[in-house]
């Protein structure tokens, strides 16, 4: 049996996650409290040597990220002035 090291251990536990749950490298971070580039180094560097058709789906997933990120930011970025527009409609009365 071969041996595994802790750090390529955590890639595919992280990269299995992020497939399997079709979620964003910062989910990922937030969910296993680690930082976003420990993820996406994680993701993209060390899974390519340790397990490559798990890559390759990771792969997938991160490109369909990368297409739809300016969407997300787009909504995040409404529901902040939204929220902040109820929270002065709140002070007026």
């Amino acid at each position: 049996m071969m041996y595994i090291s802790p750090g390529k251990e955590r890639c595919v536990i992280l990269a299995s996650y992020l497939v399997e749950n079709n979620t964003t490298v910062r989910a990922a971070a937030a969910h296993f409290g680690i930082s976003k580039s420990t993820v996406h180094k994680d993701i993209t560097q060390t899974l390519k040597r340790v397990n490559r058709p798990l890559y390759n789906k990771a792969q997938e997933v991160l490109a369909i990220n990368k297409q739809e990120r300016h969407i997300r930011g787009g909504e995040a970025t409404r529901l902040k002035y939204q929220s902040k527009k109820q929270r002065q409609a709140k002070k007026e009365m």
